[in-house]
């Protein structure tokens, strides 16, 4: 007699067992199959809501959540641009030291106004919160994605210039310990996902290699397998799953894998487990952006600048003169516009940090509107199966983003009450328009103009971040 032991023998077995005994078998199996679903399931929900509820109780609410404290924190969101306003109104000195850079660092230990990073809304708690206001932009998350493949896969190939991969990593090696600067490959996500890239690259550059002359026609160019990985692949990577989607929402809600909370890992692996536990994470992101000094919109570009203009800048010009005004001996201070025009040769001033080679004059590019126009082209040629998966995967950013589009409205109303207000109250005082008042709003509307003239200018000539 033949013995034959483990999942055959169990099979045999199993063939030989009468129907009833057979059914209570199966039973007892998808019992044992969904009892770990379900305690996991209980777990995480146990540890996401434990972490909401306590995040919802630290709020700290603004006696008036429109004015500006002592230090701003920019939550910068990878690839929505923004930062070059901020770099308009604080001097460098006044910025906390290489922001960009994951460091942790003290700033209450630092004379800085200005931080500006990527890290998420879990820096908050390195802060000093009762003097620490916070603003932020939102993108579209569709294009969000666009943006950051595509900047992914154009920083990573600038190192297609060495014979091999190899070569590229000693290279960087080489190079980072006595750079001054900071570097892409330094910051988060970049930090991530520009090796990820570098690796693809380079091997499918060697594949190519190997097959010898290749005809590439294809008519859509986020699906061109011979030379970069296809974005369909890409968002389906469990590295894009870790560091792209749902990214707005992870990011202010403080739970990337960046995050300085301890249990931020564990929160965001039942949330990307649990589909339905989300909504408690997008329910303190949600709060988080009401309590912000300002929410910007990408997408609408002149209108964030001008109300980001009403809302923080003139504040920040107001405490500048403040300041100058309490300071002993003029030379000792910098007016505003010198503080504006400043910048850190060290750090270029772009979205990313992306190395200042890279940028491109306004002569080899075109026009703002002509590349944002050859984007969206070769966007529209994406399948709606690719946007659709793009939409499914990032569903709490979405609804994030409508709720960031109803604050940035309420914003937008409030300004222009609060302008008419003043405007009304000003020229209604018996007292009529002091000299005060009328430089006030003469500084103002010079404020406004510099801003929008700039924006279009910015628009029209530099690089775009699209």
């Amino acid at each position: 007699m033949i013995m034959v032991g483990g999942v055959e023998g169990f099979f045999l077995f199993f063939n030989w067992m009468d129907p009833t005994l057979k059914l209570l078998v199966f039973l007892i199996l998808v019992l044992a199959n969904i009892c770990p679903i379900k305690s996991d399931f209980r777990h995480c929900e146990k540890v996401v809501k434990n972490w909401a509820f306590s995040s919802l109780q630290e709020r700290v609410k603004e006696d008036n959540e429109h004015t500006l404290r002592d230090l701003l924190f920019f939550l910068h969101v990878p690839r929505t641009g923004g930062r070059t306003f901020l770099k308009r109104l604080y001097s460098n000195a006044q910025e906390c030291p290489r922001s960009y850079d994951k460091l942790r660092f003290d700033p209450r230990k630092q004379e800085c106004r200005l931080l500006a990073t990527h890290d998420d809304y879990s820096m908050m708690s390195k802060l000093p919160r009762e003097k620490t206001s916070v603003v932020t932009i939102l993108r579209n998350p569709v294009d969000r994605i666009f943006s950051t493949y595509e900047f992914s896969i154009e920083v990573a190939a600038r190192f297609l210039v060495h014979p091999n991969l190899t070569s590229a990593t000693k290279m960087v090696g080489r190079l980072r310990p006595g750079a001054t600067g900071v570097s892409t490959l330094d910051i988060w996500p970049w930090k991530y996902l520009v090796p990820w890239m570098r690796e693809d690259l380079f091997a499918r550059r060697d594949a190519r290699k190997l097959m010898g002359s290749i005809d590439i026609k294809r008519n859509d160019p986020y699906n061109m397998e011979e030379m970069v990985i296809p974005l369909q692949e890409y968002i389906n990577d469990p590295r894009a799953h870790e560091l792209i989607h749902n990214g707005e929402t992870f990011q202010v809600a403080g739970l990337t894998n960046n995050s300085y909370f301890v249990e931020s890992h564990e929160v965001r692996r039942c949330v990307q487990k649990h589909k339905i536990l989300g909504e408690h994470v997008l329910e303190v992101a949600k709060k988080r952006l009401d309590d912000m000094l300002y929410v910007g919109l990408t997408e609408d570009h002149r209108e964030s600048a001008t109300m980001f203009a009403n809302v923080v800048g003139a504040q920040v010009i107001s405490q500048a003169l403040t300041e100058n005004s309490s300071m002993e001996g003029a030379g000792n201070s910098k007016s505003v516009t010198e503080q504006g025009s400043s910048h850190s040769e060290s750090e270029p001033d772009n979205d990313d940090h992306q190395d200042s080679n890279a940028d491109h004059n306004a002569d080899e590019t075109g026009s703002t509107e002509d590349l944002k126009e050859k984007k969206e082209t070769d966007r529209s040629r994406v399948s709606e199966v690719v946007t659709e998966q793009i939409r499914s995967l990032n569903h709490l950013d979405l609804e994030l983003y409508k709720y960031a589009q109803e604050i940035f409205a309420k914003q937008h109303k409030h300004v222009v009450e609060k302008l008419t207000d003043d405007l009304e109250s000003m020229f209604n005082n018996p007292d009529g328009i002091t000299m005060w008042k009328f430089l006030w709003l003469a500084m103002c509307i010079v404020f406004l103009a510099l801003v929008f003239l700039f924006v279009n200018a910015r628009r029209r000539m530099s690089k775009v971040k699209i």
